[in-house]
């Protein structure tokens, strides 16, 4: 598997404000039927997947960083909140 470490200064990382309420008010939105959105170890391509989560998936959002012009969210399980980890924004709805 290829694993990949960008420097700081190669990886522009950029705190947005991308909170959201308690505990399972995220969810997985727009990846398709056959499709799963992965769950990162980091922000970014780059990172290894930890593991894949399907449309529906009841998450708690964290923080958000913008690296390399993609949103990223820190996330963790809502029904196993120590698996965390970062999915890309644009699959992140809002209950």
């Amino acid at each position: 598997m290829l694993r990949r470490s960008l420097p700081i200064t190669f990886a522009l990382l950029l705190v947005a404000g991308c909170s959201s309420g308690g505990l399972g008010g995220t969810v997985v939105s727009g990846t398709g039927p056959d499709d799963l959105l992965k769950l990162r170890t980091g922000p970014g391509l780059g990172y290894s997947v930890i593991l894949g989560l399907p449309d529906g998936t009841s998450l708690s959002r964290r923080d958000c960083v913008t690296e390399v012009g993609q949103l990223w969210c820190r996330v963790s399980l809502a029904d196993a909140p120590g698996i965390t980890g970062y999915v890309a924004a644009d699959y992140l709805s809002d209950r």
